[in-house]
């Protein structure tokens, strides 16, 4: 069966969503984790880790409705993510916000790597990728620096 670029599109739309939603979640367990720390430890939380992140979503949010709206493609409504409750607490929210990064990462790794973006796809929507996967580098070391911090 052939791949056509509409298919291409497609596939690219539904892994930016996909992508996005895991960085959802990964904002939503970030605001769990700074809701159970001290003020210090919550500040340097939101510093470190939840303020890339959500920009990396916002920024995710953002390539999906401009990509989905040059291409003519549906557009998807991105609900809130609702964080589990992990029994570690705070540092159980903040590993569950990591594991969604890195998740989120590694898709958008692996569309670029996959050169539909080049191509099928534009250049506006190959910048962004660059610029969502630069907002969450990092963020599983500064997590871990911070891990050790917490409590002390």
């Amino acid at each position: 069966m052939p791949y056509t670029t509409a298919d291409a599109r497609q596939q690219m739309l539904d892994t930016i969503a996909e992508a996005a939603d895991k960085l959802g979640a990964a904002v939503s367990s970030l605001s769990e984790a700074y809701e159970r720390l001290d003020e210090h430890s919550a500040d340097a939380v939101e510093e470190a880790l939840f303020k890339p992140v959500q920009n990396a979503y916002g920024r995710a949010r953002r390539t999906h409705a401009a990509f989905a709206e040059r291409h003519g493609l549906a557009q998807r409504v991105f609900a809130a993510a609702i964080a589990g409750a992990p029994a570690q607490g705070a540092r159980g929210f903040i590993d569950g916000a990591v594991a969604a990064v890195a998740d989120a990462d590694h898709l958008l790794a692996t569309l670029q790597d996959s050169m539909l973006p080049v191509e099928v796809g534009d250049q506006e929507l190959r910048a962004d990728l660059e610029q969502i996967r630069a907002l969450i580098g990092g963020v599983g070391t500064r997590a871990r620096e911070l891990e050790r911090r917490l409590g002390r």
